[in-house]
């Protein structure tokens, strides 16, 4: 039980701090890099402008938590070599944009 209680206070704590961190973020920065660098990819994918990715009815993204993880995928994967910053300029951006997680 102890055990469940400590796992639940730091996913809590960790949602928590992304927001926190969002609230910090610069969207403009976020959104340039948006564009620069995924929806080409989203669109080749999902068509039209990419944002169906997003904007899906079954999205992988469930959490503000979840949406840095997922940007953070993205940049490893990508090899865009973004920063911790710029990584939560995109997330946020993109929370404010079609999540709404805050």
């Amino acid at each position: 039980m102890n055990k469940l209680v400590l796992v639940v206070c730091c996913l809590t704590s960790f949602d928590v701090a992304a927001n926190d961190l969002f609230a910090k973020a610069d969207l403009d920065a976020g959104k340039a890099l948006i564009e620069k660098n995924c929806i080409s990819c989203h669109a080749s994918s999902y068509g039209g402008d990419g944002s169906e990715i997003y904007t899906r009815a079954f999205h992988k993204v469930e959490s503000s938590s979840a949406l840095v993880t997922q940007v953070r995928a993205c940049n490893t994967n990508l090899d865009l070599k973004w920063f911790e910053e710029e990584e939560l300029n995109a997330a946020a951006y993109l929370n404010k944009q079609f999540y709404h997680f805050e």
